[in-house]
């Protein structure tokens, strides 16, 4: 009997340690605003996939594009803990070595409301680990839950 609850606790720690494929990519795009937040370029620069793409789109409906250079540069440059990207994982899709994340956010600067929208994340999983291939994002004022 005792060896069968000690298989039991082994078997039950293995199964329940695991991280599931949700959870490794929230972890990485959680690494990007951990990055963001304390102002680590290596960080953010490896939440990315080697050509990934930064879009948002404008009020208007433009779709505006930034370097991932330029992006890693002026993060960098920013105050640590001044840089604050609260998100919420509304859906996560994932098939194979694809993964989509949908992400409501509140970005405060310095402590104080800046601005609101959604990011959509498309990621991909290569050599085991999963990077951020594409973000294109909304920013607003108005209609956030603040």
């Amino acid at each position: 009997m005792k060896i069968l609850s000690l298989i039991f606790i082994l078997a039950s720690s293995f199964f329940f340690g695991q991280k599931t494929e949700e959870d490794a990519v929230k972890s990485t795009v959680n690494q990007l605003f951990t990055g963001m937040k304390n102002s680590d370029s290596l960080l953010i620069r490896n939440s990315f996939s080697k050509n990934a793409v930064l879009q948002t789109i404008t009020k208007t409906g433009e779709v505006k594009n930034e370097s991932i250079d330029n992006f890693v540069r002026s993060i960098s440059k920013a105050e640590k803990q001044s840089l604050d990207e609260r998100i919420t994982f509304s859906n996560i899709l994932i098939d194979g070595n694809l993964a989509s994340a949908w992400t409501p956010y509140e970005f405060y600067y310095k402590g104080q409301f800046s601005h609101c929208g959604v990011n959509s994340f498309q990621l991909v999983k290569s050599n085991n680990e999963w990077k951020i291939q594409y973000i294109i994002d909304t920013r607003r004022k108005d209609n956030c839950k603040k």
